[in-house]
């Protein structure tokens, strides 16, 4: 196809430019050897597991961190007995599970066929499972068993089950990323995130379904549902780690995060959701969306056990792995689960917890933190335009799934709507570079906004109800903040909805860089003071 001037008159309208026929004239070279350039460019596409020469990090000059490693000190007190009714022990924290593990009152291998039970029973019905793997699992909970038996127990998750969104690989196992396209897609190794949490003797029992291409909670196998009201979807896109960690089909689930999807589903489904920061957790072996947004992180029943998951993911691969990820950091991650909040400050807008959008049970979460002793400081949030950030997201995803796009196998997914990702991706391509480099700019200049917040306030983290903190939830994505999504309260369902024990109320807490362990010791305090952690969806 030959460019024309004319096809440059149609582009100027694109980059907002009016250029005289003369200009016009003066580019069409320049113009017509940038698309020689994309040609050959394409004729060396890169794989999908490379990532860009442009490094992302959220650290700004001149902040420190602690370098030295840090420890993670597990809660104590006393450990109820086990349950006899399995049901109770499939809701169980890891926590309890682990503690039950170390006592010999419960093995690895009774506790995975728990949770394959379930996962057969349950699994259908939530929509939630790509992949059950017993066979395998059943074989690890055995190894887990017989080195705990020798005295060799990994840590907290030695003998626990756990599912894996199906964007990880998984050596030998289909991994499917929720799309039509990748149904038959097995990677030859195993994610970074997978590995680790097999070398800290965790089981994995299941590949947990996502939004087609990790977008909402639509994929090939159907809609993932919420444990909590069957009439509705679990949101997502870590639309069944969330799901099957609600409803006790797993002990413990991993998630990832672009722009929402831990915190979505997690407040959605009312479990815990740790989003670390940017560069917390290696992402190799994970499917890539935006190199400079995608995080993954926990899915817990409670703060503590993501905390405990967290410990054992955090961290750059060892040894280096081919495929490294270029972001991963080695900052120690520090969390005392057995230290009061007290003397923290956090932040928040009045306003957000007067609205429509706001429940009692976030201002009971308020008086819960003041009566730990945690000083609430009345602050604005910053005003960034988000807006103009997500070509940033836009052209990263479009690059990511380019192939798909120009080989036409997008007509292959089953959304096909304006907003689903085959429309996103083509119209992604007419992004301007020059915009996406202003985008890019204004993300520095929201950095800076939101560590002047912190540091003006002298602020230890933040907090917002979900639905009014659409701002926030992009800001920090943008940023690399971490964040914690906790339960704190039931709302009544809908009239008509199937949802006779309510629906989970959340709240969002948002941390300082590489300060994880700030918004833990909050999360447990709003958990133990609240005591709703443990009111089971009705889905069995």
């Amino acid at each position: 196809m030959t460019i024309t001037t004319r096809s440059l008159a149609g582009a100027e309208q694109l980059a907002g430019l009016t250029l005289t026929a003369r200009e016009r004239r003066q580019a069409l070279a320049r113009v017509a050897g940038l698309i020689d350039g994309y040609a050959l460019q394409r004729a060396v596409a890169p794989a999908s597991d490379e990532a860009p020469a442009v490094r992302f990090d959220p650290r700004l000059p001149g902040m420190r961190f602690p370098a030295t490693r840090g420890r993670l000190v597990r809660s104590g007190g006393r450990v109820p007995p086990l349950p006899a009714d399995d049901d109770a022990i499939a809701y169980a924290p890891v926590t309890r599970l682990s503690r039950w593990l170390e006592r010999g009152v419960l093995t690895s291998e009774r506790l995975t066929r728990i949770y394959l039970q379930r996962l057969r029973a349950l699994g259908p019905r939530l929509e939630c499972v790509v992949t059950l793997l017993d066979e395998q699992a059943l074989r690890a909970a055995r190894r887990a068993d017989r080195e705990r038996a020798r005295g060799r127990a990994r840590g907290p998750l030695h003998g626990i089950p756990w599912g894996a969104k199906d964007l990880l690989d998984t050596r030998g196992i289909a991994t499917t990323w929720g799309a039509e396209p990748y149904r038959d897609r097995v990677p030859d190794r195993d994610a970074e995130v997978v590995r680790k949490l097999d070398a800290a003797g965790a089981v994995l029992v299941a590949k947990l379904s996502l939004g087609a291409l990790a977008y909402g909670d639509v994929w090939f196998g159907g809609k993932t549902r919420n444990p909590f009201s069957l009439d509705t979807g679990s949101s997502g896109s870590s639309a069944g780690s969330a799901a099957a960690t609600a409803a006790g089909l797993v002990g413990f689930a991993i998630g990832s995060e672009t722009l929402g999807s831990i915190v979505s589903p997690s407040a959605t489904c009312g479990t815990v959701g740790l989003r670390p920061t940017f560069g917390r957790v290696s992402r190799a072996g994970a499917m890539p969306l935006a190199w400079s947004l995608d995080k993954l992180g926990p899915i817990t029943r409670t703060v503590e056990d993501a905390a405990l998951v967290l410990g054992a993911i955090a961290g750059p691969e060892r040894p280096p792995r081919a495929d490294a990820d270029p972001c991963v950091v080695d900052l120690p991650f520090a969390c005392d689960c057995r230290r009061p909040p007290s003397g923290l400050r956090v932040g928040y807008e009045p306003a957000s917890f007067r609205g429509a959008t706001a429940h009692a049970s976030h201002r009971s979460a308020l008086r819960a933190l003041r009566a730990a002793g945690v000083a609430l400081v009345p602050v604005q949030y910053p005003d960034t335009p988000t807006q103009p950030l997500m070509a940033i997201l836009s052209a990263e995803s479009a690059a990511a799934f380019d192939e798909l796009t120009r080989s036409d196998r997008d007509d292959a997914l089953a959304r096909q709507d304006d907003a689903a990702w085959p429309n996103l991706f083509r119209a992604s391509r007419f992004i301007p570079a020059v915009e996406l480099l202003q985008a890019e700019r204004l993300r520095r200049r929201a950095m800076h906004e939101l560590h002047a917040l912190f540091e003006t306030h002298a602020l230890d983290a933040l907090l917002s109800p979900p639905r009014a903190d659409d701002g926030m939830l992009a800001l920090t994505n943008f940023t690399g903040h971490p964040s914690l999504t906790v339960r704190v309260g039931m709302r009544r369902g809908e009239r008509g909805e199937r949802a006779p024990r309510g629906r989970p109320v959340a709240l969002n807490l948002w941390g300082r860089l590489y300060d994880e362990g700030t918004l833990v010791r909050l999360g447990l305090a709003l958990e133990r003071a609240l005591d709703v952690w443990d009111v089971r969806p009705a889905c069995g």
